[in-house]
């Protein structure tokens, strides 16, 4: 017996380590109409685990705690949900609105904020516990409240978002979170409805009341916020919008903005230290993500219905369209691999992910979901405004 107990032993630890997991190659990806949660390998292209009844998921979004362990689900219904990537399971989950758009984590990775439509405000929580830190509410004109869209996170210890109703931009200062400090941008632009935060510095949220886009450089917030393009497009030049743009998903490429035209089939290329319009670029349908492969060197697009059984691809060197392929029908939501080398799509009518090489474009995988529609991974920890 003796002779065999170190037998055993390496025995043992052989099969710890064999349940070991990196958490940098974990991902989570949305089945929308379940409300479940996968969690995929993406280098293996494997399903690990599915986290279910998470609520309404129907426009969900997820951050990543620092440490790449767990992930943050903000579902349409006001849950927050945090799961534990290395465990399979769901840590703990809250009601903590009656509607909610999305969420942001903070700087240091110890706060959690979720803009919600109803009541319109943000809260922002505990990452570690999910207790209520801070609640902010959107008020505006005379006791009105207001949606609260486009929220993300800034450095500093901060969050910007935008009201809806209000047409008002707020930063919210965190530094001390039981004393937060707000500073309001009013008229900034009618119906501000999504924004990204670019390089960390410039916020630019979208106008869907009016023509243009809203800036505020976080460098120089005294400057206040500054209108891009107000008379690029007209009114009556827009067709109907089928899928709102998300700004989110916007590419930048060295000095340039790769932007979605609200309700018009184009590609808006802004040179950022101007902030003027160069070119656009016309594509084949209304863009919802314009992203950039994480060397920017490709900036896949997709599309609203009635095109969104495909996807096109702008070379960023030449500024022209390189390539259009169809992966299938219903083209939701795309995700690079950290250095992107690959990039995964969420088709949702045909219940799969695909999986293509960014260079050859063909596709070299795929997997079985159930009405995907969002893909995150855990690189996205390390990345501001995401």
């Amino acid at each position: 017996m003796t002779r065999l107990l170190p037998l055993l032993c390496f025995i043992l630890s052989f099969n710890v380590l064999a349940e070991l997991r990196a958490t940098g190659d974990l991902g989570i990806v949305i089945e929308r109409e379940k409300g479940n949660a996968l969690i995929v390998n993406t280098t293996k292209h494997t399903q690990l685990a599915k986290i279910e009844k998470l609520g309404d998921l129907s426009h969900a979004s997820v951050v990543f705690s620092r440490d790449e362990r767990y992930a943050f689900i903000f579902g349409r219904d006001g849950g927050l949900s945090k799961i534990d990537l290395l465990q399979d399971k769901l840590n703990k989950r809250i009601i903590q609105a009656g509607n909610s758009i999305g969420g942001a984590i903070s700087q240091d990775g110890k706060l959690i904020a979720v803009s919600n439509y109803e009541p319109g405000g943000v809260k922002v929580f505990s990452s570690d516990t999910l207790e209520l830190v801070a609640d902010i509410p959107a008020v505006y004109g005379e006791g009105k409240r207001s949606k609260v869209v486009g929220l993300v996170d800034a450095p500093g210890q901060r969050f910007v978002f935008s009201l809806f109703d209000a047409g008002e931009i707020w930063l919210l200062d965190l530094k001390n979170p039981k004393t937060p400090a707000i500073k309001k941008f009013l008229n900034t632009g009618k119906q501000p409805y999504d924004a990204v935060i670019a390089e960390g510095r410039y916020y630019i949220a979208g106008l869907f009341g009016e023509s243009g886009l809203a800036l505020l450089d976080l460098w120089n917030p005294e400057a206040g916020v500054k209108r891009v393009l107000p008379d690029y497009v007209k009114d009556d030049e827009k067709l109907p919008v089928y899928k709102m743009p998300h700004l989110e998903g916007w590419a930048v490429a060295g000095d340039y903005l790769f932007v979605p035209a609200i309700g018009k089939h184009e590609v808006w290329i802004i040179d950022k230290r101007q902030w003027k319009l160069i070119k656009t670029i016309p594509v084949l349908g209304q863009p919802v993500f314009v992203m950039a492969r994480p060397d920017a060197r490709q900036i896949w697009v997709n599309f609203a219905f009635p095109d969104n059984n495909q996807v096109q691809i702008i070379d960023a060197n030449e500024l022209s369209l390189a390539k259009t392929l169809a992966p299938g029908k219903a083209v939701l939501h795309m995700e690079f691999t950290p250095r992107g080398e690959q990039v995964w799509l969420a088709i949702r009518d045909d219940n799969r992910l695909a999986v293509y090489d960014t260079e050859t474009l063909e596709e070299i995988a795929r997997l079985p979901a159930d009405k995907p529609n969002g893909i995150f991974f855990s690189a996205r920890a390390h990345k501001t405004g995401l």
